[in-house]
């Protein structure tokens, strides 16, 4: 009797330890999820923001296809990995998220060139109106996102999780809150051209710093208060980014003509594709503080 009580707690023990494991492995694939998610979104911003750019150029130089092409993939890829529930890398999606990283860095040299070459080489004319230095970043941002994601994804079971062989949460929310300081950068740029005439239009230069201090305070604070706080600001965030598209079509709407000529005020007004460009990164944070979460629970 003794030894029958002795072998159903065995089995007891065993379920529980396979529940878990199976619940690991779940929180894995979760995680990878919500990182090919925001890496998805960095890329439909792309693939939209750089079609309606590189179609004002009229394409004057063939390279202007390749962001297009590599956007678009990334995009796909990043559908593909949102729905993949398997808990393994998928190589197809790594290419081609370094792929998309390769053309951010090209990109960025391909922008800065264009800069320079104009007369007057670096200046505030130049910058206003030359191709946007911050631009290609988004891609490289959407490809290193993704290619952690797969990195997340491969861990299986184990914990904690690891990228670079550092910790993932960490690394991640590292990534992201210097994609914050840069986009804000670039926003930044391009409404000091608009002369702030909007005072919403501080907000993409006030709101995201502050979201990539809050991340960078919960990467280096186990407080679960810092997390909260820092996961509510990436909420905000992500509403902000999906709330510019919404007040840019308003700036669209202003120009001569406002919709009924949108096809000249699309190329000339405030573009639609970028704001969600912060929410793909919000969404990448919090992604980011669920690993650091877990990782700290566990």
């Amino acid at each position: 009797m003794g030894e029958a009580k002795r072998e159903q707690a065995g089995l007891r023990s065993a379920a529980r330890s396979f529940f878990r494991l199976g619940q690991r492995e779940a929180e894995t694939v979760l995680a990878a999820r919500r990182l090919n998610r925001a890496a998805g979104t960095l890329a439909a911003s792309v693939l939209a923001d750089s079609a309606v750019e590189h179609y004002r150029g009229s394409f004057k130089n063939k390279a202007m296809l390749i962001p297009l092409v590599v956007a678009g993939l990334t995009l796909t890829m990043s559908l593909h990995g949102t729905a993949d529930r398997r808990p393994v890398a998928h190589q197809a999606r790594d290419t081609s998220y370094l792929l998309a990283a390769a053309t951010g860095l090209l990109g960025t040299g391909f922008h800065v060139y264009n800069v320079t070459k104009k007369a007057g080489g670096w200046s505030w004319q130049n910058l206003f109106y030359g191709a946007p230095l911050g631009a290609p970043m988004a891609i490289l941002l959407s490809g290193v996102l993704g290619f952690c994601s797969e990195r997340v994804r491969a861990n299986g079971r184990r914990r904690p999780h690891r990228v670079f062989n550092l910790p993932a949460g960490e690394t991640i929310a590292t990534v992201t809150a210097l994609g914050l300081l840069g986009t804000t950068g670039e926003a930044g740029l391009l409404h000091f051209r608009g002369a702030f005439h909007n005072p919403f239009m501080t907000l993409p230069v006030t709101l995201p710093p502050i979201g990539a201090g809050l991340l960078a305070g919960a990467a280096l604070n186990r407080e679960r208060r810092t997390r909260r706080l820092a996961r509510w600001w990436m909420r905000l965030l992500t509403a902000m980014g999906f709330a510019g598209v919404g007040f840019h079509a308003y700036g669209i709407s202003r120009n001569m003509g406002g919709w009924r000529n949108w096809s000249q005020n699309i190329l000339n007004g405030p573009p639609l594709p970028a704001p969600p460009s912060f929410a793909g990164l919000a969404l990448a944070g919090l992604a980011a503080l669920e690993l650091m979460k877990e990782a700290r629970d566990a």
